[in-house]
């Protein structure tokens, strides 16, 4: 294989595709000449970020317009090879810049939506864990409050409510047992009580019903709490009787 082939190997190098042979051939030119040296380097870079990207998906017709224009566009020589690059013949080696152009055409095209999507399942993984981390530290500073009180009543069906509240941090937890989970389209809802007025505290929000919630918002000067069966979404005032009220606990 000729100087001038060896040239034209860069794009196809960097992805991988040569065989064997010719890999071996080109690995000893790289030793030779920094021109090709560079530009593997370059297109190898391009390569790596094709598959990291967060890519929007491609117009349907992009694929067509690429696969026939680069049939007339010719890979761009290394710096210091232009003038033998010009004098080569077309043919075998001619093909190579068409092959490397379509096999990172592929490989954008392959890797993009993998990448969009693992890149989406590890944000949306950190985001979760990041809230998770957020609600345990501030359930575990009501808990631990030198001034955490506890009170405990039955609810309607037998479930049984706990509310642990903390005038110095200002924050109420409530927690559940026996809970039943709601019918579609309905959720639970906490609420403070206000001197009689009924202030939103926020969902039961969990998987099983019996899990533990931080409640929405400040205690203030709230003397207890209520939760009722609302619409999905919630409501900005109880739309139900209460299933359960509790007074909150003397500091």
């Amino acid at each position: 294989m000729s100087t001038a082939e060896l040239h034209t190997l860069t794009g196809a190098y960097a992805l991988h595709a040569l065989p064997e042979g010719e890999q071996l051939a080109f690995e000893r030119h790289l030793g030779a000449c920094e021109a090709c040296a560079q530009e593997v380097r370059e297109l190898s870079a391009t390569a790596a970020r094709l598959g990291l990207a967060v890519s929007a998906t491609a117009p349907p017709a992009l694929r067509e317009r690429v696969l026939r224009e680069i049939t007339t566009v010719r890979q761009e020589p290394p710096p210091h090879g232009r003038s033998t690059r010009a004098t080569a013949s077309p043919g075998r080696a001619g093909r190579w810049p068409v092959y490397a152009l379509a096999a990172c055409l592929a490989v954008s095209a392959a890797l993009g939506g993998v990448a969009v999507q693992q890149y989406q399942a590890v944000q949306d993984a950190r985001q979760e864990a990041r809230q998770a981390q957020r609600h345990d530290a501030q359930v575990s500073r009501v808990l631990a409050a030198p001034d955490a009180r506890t009170a405990t009543a039955a609810m309607e069906g037998g479930a049984q409510g706990t509310v642990v509240v903390s005038r110095s941090v200002n924050r109420a937890v409530f927690a559940a047992s026996g809970l039943r989970r709601p019918s579609d389209g309905q959720v639970y809802q906490l609420w403070f009580d206000d001197g009689g007025t009924m202030r939103s505290a926020g969902l039961v929000d969990t998987p099983d019903t019996d899990g533990t919630v931080l409640m929405d918002g400040p205690v203030d000067r709230a003397s207890g709490m209520g939760i009722t069966l609302e619409p999905a979404g919630g409501s900005p005032r109880p739309t139900t009787p209460p299933l359960g009220l509790m007074g909150f606990p003397a500091a």
